[in-house]
């Protein structure tokens, strides 16, 4: 997630800011990007390489993820950008860069938090699938995916050597779903004070 937000986050920073020839031709990226289903990507190209390891699928995994975060961060900083405190840092003569790393990048975070949290659930969904593929983690690496792939044929004699790894996967994303709810009811600047 790191890998996706920092670079969904320079991209729809950019575009944002700038707008013009710059923001279209970013959007149209992000767009292509988002066109494609992650999954079908990952497996394209997972299957190109005969064995992949696990700091290559991490990278995949981040490389392939980062177009919704931008689309997020554009959005914020369009919001941000037009802003008394951005006006007034402008006028102040920051350029740019500084303008969008110390004013508005900063007033961006909690959509940016609340969304990476709610997609390690994801990436961990995405992993799980690879890896029950046999294109994810290598087989003796330890991953839920795998334990998954390794019950299956023993569904019949030993169901718990498959149902406990896929329910430790749904706890773990339900958890981490929960925790991206509360951390947006959390930051949301909008709610009300009770």
């Amino acid at each position: 997630m790191l890998v996706a937000v920092t670079i969904g986050g320079a991209v729809g920073a950019t575009a944002g800011y700038f707008r013009g020839w710059m923001d279209a031709a970013l959007m149209r990226l992000v767009d292509v990007g988002l066109a494609m289903p992650r999954i079908f990507a990952m497996l394209v190209v997972v299957a190109l390489w005969d064995h992949i390891a696990v700091p290559v699928l991490v990278l995949l995994i981040g490389l392939t993820g980062w177009f919704a975060t931008s689309r997020l961060v554009r959005a914020e900083v369009l919001s941000l950008r037009e802003r008394d405190f951005v006006a007034a840092a402008r006028a102040l003569g920051a350029g740019p860069g500084r303008v969008i790393g110390r004013h508005v990048l900063p007033n961006a975070a909690a959509p940016i938090i609340v969304s990476a949290a709610l997609g390690i659930g994801n990436v961990m969904l995405l992993e799980a699938g690879l890896s029950f593929l046999g294109m994810g983690v290598p087989s003796p690496a330890p991953s839920w995916g795998n334990m998954i792939a390794d019950g299956w044929p023993k569904m019949a004699v030993a169901p718990w050597s498959a149902t406990f790894p896929g329910l430790a996967i749904s706890l773990v994303v339900m958890a981490l779903n929960a925790v991206g709810d509360a951390l947006r009811d959390a930051l949301d600047p909008r709610k009300e004070a009770v």
